[in-house]
């Protein structure tokens, strides 16, 4: 069989690669070597992820603030298993969307590990054993990733686990502890402290979400544990051992001294890694780099030229987002359009309670690009919606430059800030500065207020609330 694209990979990156290229006229081909559609994200990352965190977050509110709203129940429990079914049903019912979506679009599917015999000829490996080959006019590699370890660390998926295996443990740990203070390690320690574990968080950096704006960092690191959860950031961890039921990990701190942390559970977040394997890449003459990324140039293209890369497999931030917007741009760049992509407005989003999300540039690197920029914050605290909710928690930070007013980055912690950040990706699109912010009319009351608020505190220093 002959198809104008081919796409190795059915994660939110390739599937949505192969509807845009569908909808542009290509007749096109996906290749999934699991039998379900949707790759790490929709299957045992994103979506799974937040369905335990809706679920535990409900169990949470139900014994700690109910009673502050007036509503009384009787001592609250929880089904674990119950929790754990209904994240499979989500699951179950968005990737048989994608199914639906492959068919809408007469996409053909072929379940097996796809590998290059060469640049226009895929093999795909099936389940039973058996082979077939199918020719590409163009390829896309939208492979992911898989989660990382340390080179000391022996993940038996048992009681040293990936974000894989906390997805679906048997029981609430009683002491999880937690190897990486990232978006993934906070987001599962977030869902277990809730339903009642101990949660212990080993970072080497000298911050949680080490890569995000400090203040950010430093107000989830106070709320975080202000509900329980452990923080030991400057943290280098260098040896975990698993005696039975039991996991001991041995850890330097800051001032070299070793510490040890004992828990039945270890879940290793240290961040994931392209994954290639099996891809023959060799054969059609595809250049990796030493992290064993695929190389690719502006238009996501390899330097093998009917070939292209995108998502966890190539440069840039993991996220599911990244990987779609880049599947589009590819589909459309063959149907000879001319889209774009702008990786500064990529928001990134950590899905605690409260959320965190933010867009553009940090204050440190702006800093470090020596840019004139001015700060405007304002705190959830002073929001009548959030006094309304009770989640006080959190700020808005709105960062300027000084000269133009252009906003140049915003950072939130608080209450729906993983919806609410698309306001500022809209209106940095659009370059607007901080006072067109601030003289857009919000609804009162709501949590969007905040980012009325500080964008006017950056632009004139006068927010109008605080």
């Amino acid at each position: 069989m002959k198809y104008d694209l081919i796409v190795i990979g059915s994660g939110p990156g390739g599937y949505i690669a192969a509807i845009r290229a569908a909808q542009l006229g290509s007749k096109v081909a996906i290749i999934e070597k699991y039998s379900t559609l949707g790759g790490t994200c929709l299957n045992v990352g994103c979506i799974p992820s937040k369905a335990l965190l809706d679920s535990s977050h409900h169990y949470y509110d139900a014994v700690n603030h109910f009673e502050e709203h007036g509503i009384s129940v009787e001592k609250p429990s929880f089904d674990f298993g119950k929790m754990v079914a209904r994240k499979a049903n989500v699951v179950e019912t968005t990737t048989g969307g994608i199914k639906y979506l492959m068919d809408k679009n007469n996409i053909e599917v072929y379940e097996g590990l796809g590998s290059f015999e060469d640049a226009t000829h895929v093999k795909i490996t099936k389940n039973d054993g058996t082979e077939e080959v199918i020719e590409g006019t163009n390829i896309i590699i939208a492979t992911g990733s898989k989660p990382s370890s340390l080179p000391f660390i022996t993940i038996d998926k048992e009681r040293v686990i990936t974000s894989t295996e906390a997805l679906k443990l048997p029981e609430v740990p009683k002491h999880l502890l937690v190897i990486g203070g990232g978006v993934i390690g906070l987001e599962l320690g977030s869902v277990y402290k809730r339903l009642g574990a101990d949660v212990t968080v080993i970072e080497y950096a000298p911050t949680i979400t080490p890569t995000m704006d400090k203040d950010v960092s430093k107000e989830l690191t106070k709320v975080l544990k202000k509900q329980g959860m452990k923080i030991n950031a400057s943290h280098g961890v260098t040896s975990v051992e698993r005696n039975g039921d039991e996991v001991v990990v041995k850890a330097t701190n800051k001032k070299g001294e070793e510490v040890t942390f004992t828990g039945d559970y270890c879940l290793v977040s240290v961040g994931r890694r392209p994954y290639t394997e099996g891809l023959a890449l060799e054969k059609a003459g595809v250049k990796v780099t030493e992290r064993g990324m695929v190389e690719v140039n502006d238009h996501l293209q390899t330097n093998v030229s009917n070939i292209y890369a995108i998502g966890d497999v190539v440069r840039g931030a993991m996220l599911a987002h990244k990987a779609e917007e880049e599947g589009v741009v590819v589909a459309e760049y063959l149907a000879g359009q001319k889209p774009h992509i702008d990786y500064n407005l990529i928001p990134g989003i950590v899905y605690t309670w409260p959320e965190v999300a933010a867009v553009g540039k940090t204050e440190d690197e702006l800093k470090e690009a020596k840019v004139d920029y001015k700060v405007g914050k304002f705190s959830m605290r002073a929001l009548g919606r959030s006094r309304a909710s009770g989640d006080l928690d959190g700020f808005v930070k709105v960062l300027a430059d000084k000269n133009t007013d252009e906003v140049l980055g915003v950072h939130m912690v608080g209450a729906r800030v993983a919806d609410l950040i698309m306001e500022a990706a809209v209106a940095m699109e659009y370059r607007a500065s901080a006072e067109d912010l601030a003289r857009i009319c919000h609804g009162h009351p709501t949590y969007s207020e905040a980012i009325k608020e500080a964008a006017k505190a950056a632009w004139d220093g006068k927010p109008l609330n605080a």
